[in-house]
């Protein structure tokens, strides 16, 4: 465990006419975002990553201030360094496995990288699929690529929102393993959606509850 919060995610976030209030700190390197759907989880990634605003609190992740209404504080999306691993995958259907690996890459300049296209390969163990298009891809092959594109954005932590959704049991296996090694070999912030708690209790025992 760290001497410090990992996650400090204070935040105050309308959504149509709801209201979204969370206080949470946490110090584990991985911890699980759970609640009910409607509950406002993808809300509050979108929120960490930067691509919506709360109307007020502070997030904080590793030591960094992201956004803190009251100091007037609010990365852009770029400079928050999320890599953001979304429910459906998201890559580029034009694009090969390669070239959807090379975009990650793009992101930041090559001083910023801490990992390389081949480690990240052999990583997820995707050598085998760099010609292929995503089209041609399983659920768990897509999401692999999916994890791998956004470990070469040079994230300094992840957002993974429900992984392993419309995943069978075997490729779900699959993706819950990479998850594991994640957090135990690269050191890196996690913040996991879900809300299948056999994951959760897997994965972690720092849970973040969000109600309806």
């Amino acid at each position: 465990m760290s001497s410090e919060p990992i996650f400090e995610i204070k935040l105050t976030r309308r959504v149509g006419d709801r209201q979204i209030d969370l206080n949470a700190v946490t110090d584990a390197s991985l911890t699980a975002l759970v609640g009910p759907s409607g509950a406002g989880k993808t809300t509050t990634l979108n929120c960490i990553a930067g691509l919506l605003k709360p109307e007020r609190g502070r997030i904080v992740v590793a030591g960094r201030v992201l956004f803190d209404s009251a100091l007037k504080i609010n990365l852009p999306p770029e400079k928050r360094r999320a890599g953001y691993i979304f429910q459906q995958g998201r890559l580029f259907p034009h694009m090969n496995v390669a070239a959807n690996l090379a975009y990650g890459e793009k992101l930041h300049a090559a001083e910023e990288r801490w990992i390389t296209q081949g480690e990240v390969v052999e990583f997820l163990g995707i050598g085998h699929l760099l010609d292929r298009l995503p089209v041609t891809l399983s659920g768990g092959e897509a999401r692999r690529v999916a994890i791998g594109r956004a470990l070469l954005s040079a994230p300094k932590f992840l957002l993974m929102d429900e992984p392993l959704t419309s995943l069978d049991a075997a490729r779900g296996e699959e993706i819950l393993r990479v998850v594991e090694r994640i957090r135990d070999e690269l050191a890196l912030p996690v913040l996991y959606v879900s809300h299948a708690m056999g994951e959760v209790e897997r994965l972690t025992d720092s849970v973040i509850r969000l109600e309806a």
